[in-house]
């Protein structure tokens, strides 16, 4: 049985995890967030997590060889048999080309979709962002206000933004997925396996668009109900 690998490329805040959330839910494939991955192998204590932490607690980069085994042990499970959706892997060509190697004698097939938002919307989504140390509910002054002004309205405690949300950070974000990310670009589009959606506009609207890229290649569809 052939399985498509679809793998959402966008910058910080494009809303990836948000698009692929969504298509996990309409079609029979896992949306993998790589960070959740490389925690729940912390969290887990295993060979890979425990070598993972000792990157992550000195602030330094998990190697592409120790992420491309975790990954690798995430994708042999059962879930993944018909294909599987990828948000922040792969970040390099090295990576890419791991995947490229792991799985097309399997008849894996790839599609590497961006989704494109202009910097300075970007800035204003991220650095808007205020999150509940409580109980992690994630608010927007501008798009999702808490009704309580700066305390979370389920708990109560005062919102924070996270150190990494103020415009410098962003930038410097920004700056770096701009010149790893196309190289990642043009390997997909010399391989014929990249297109594009735009990611600003109604949630709704940028789904739509997504979903009419990727159907044809995620054929294990739910039914509805």
């Amino acid at each position: 049985m052939s399985r498509t690998a679809l793998i959402l490329l966008g910058p910080p805040g494009a809303g990836k995890g948000t698009q692929g959330r969504r298509l996990s839910a309409e079609f029979s494939v896992p949306s993998i967030s790589t960070g959740d991955i490389l925690r729940e192998a912390v969290r887990n204590g295993t060979e890979l997590g425990r070598q993972a932490k000792q990157h992550m607690d000195s602030g330094g980069l998990v190697p592409d060889a120790l992420v491309d085994a975790i990954v690798r042990e995430r994708l042999a499970r059962e879930d993944c048999r018909t294909g599987f959706i990828l948000d922040g892997y792969p970040r390099t060509v090295s990576q890419a080309e791991f995947l490229q190697r792991e799985y097309a004698g399997e008849g894996m097939k790839f599609l590497a979709v961006g989704v494109q938002v202009k910097d300075g919307a970007l800035v204003r989504r991220l650095t808007g962002r205020r999150s509940c140390p409580g109980c992690g509910k994630i608010y927007h002054i501008d798009a999702s206000p808490s009704r309580n002004g700066d305390r979370c309205d389920e708990c109560g405690t005062a919102l924070v933004q996270r150190r990494d949300d103020t415009v410098a950070v962003v930038q410097e974000r920004l700056q770096v997925y701009h010149q790893s990310t196309r190289p990642l670009i043009e390997y997909y589009q010399s391989r014929g396996a990249y297109a594009e959606v735009s990611g600003e506009g109604a949630v709704e609207d940028i789904y739509a668009a997504l979903r009419s890229i990727v159907e044809p290649h995620l054929p294990e569809r739910r039914p509805r109900a």
